[in-house]
């Protein structure tokens, strides 16, 4: 793939709003995640995610389908081969987001998976390796500063999302902002008492 290439090569929306519970399970797989990380290169068929992730087609299948009836994966393309249509599934979005605490109707959002246990899991290996660059830090903020910085931290995670795929290694970005609720706290300093 050409470094200048588009990524991917099939127009889609650049986010949805996951609206239904459905949505939120299918997309909650670390399966289906690959798979849908994966077709941020490129479409592809259900053979071809099969090989990739090292599963039966039969397997690859099911969770396709699951993001497919989600409305999260679509047939982005047909190629007939020997009297039989093969489809080209793509993402719908290159980036799927839901409301925190939303609910529909009666159907409660199921809890999402964590986006940090993923990453710690994937980052194992370029820790063992001496290959991982990461940082934690604290701040003592108003909700308001939170929301504002989120709001400058969100351009770049889409910035990064929309790179060509031209490299011979996989990056995982990682970022989030999370309230600590029991976070210690030091005493106001010596004469700053009310």
């Amino acid at each position: 793939m050409s470094i200048n290439s588009p990524v991917p090569d099939y127009e889609l929306e650049d986010t949805i709003e996951l609206t239904t519970a459905e949505q939120v399970r299918a997309i909650s797989d670390p399966l289906r995640t690959t798979i849908l990380g994966l077709l941020h290169e490129r479409a592809a068929t259900v053979t071809e995610l099969a090989t990739a992730v090292k599963r039966p087609k039969s397997t690859v299948a099911h969770h396709v389908k699951v993001l497919a009836d989600a409305g999260i994966l679509r047939v982005v393309r047909t190629r007939r081969v020997r009297a039989i249509d093969e489809r080209y599934y793509g993402r719908a979005a290159r980036m799927f987001y839901h409301s925190l605490g939303r609910r529909t109707g009666d159907d409660p959002f199921p809890p999402d998976f964590n986006d940090f246990e993923v990453a710690a899991q994937e980052s194992k290996g370029a820790y063992d390796a001496g290959r991982l660059r990461a940082f934690i830090r604290h701040a003592r903020i108003p909700a308001e500063r939170a929301a504002e910085f989120w709001e400058r931290v969100d351009p770049i995670i889409h910035e990064f999302d929309k790179l060509p795929r031209s490299g011979d290694t996989t990056y995982g970005f990682a970022v989030g902002l999370y309230p600590i609720l029991d976070y210690p706290t030091l005493p106001p300093a010596a004469g700053e008492e009310d």
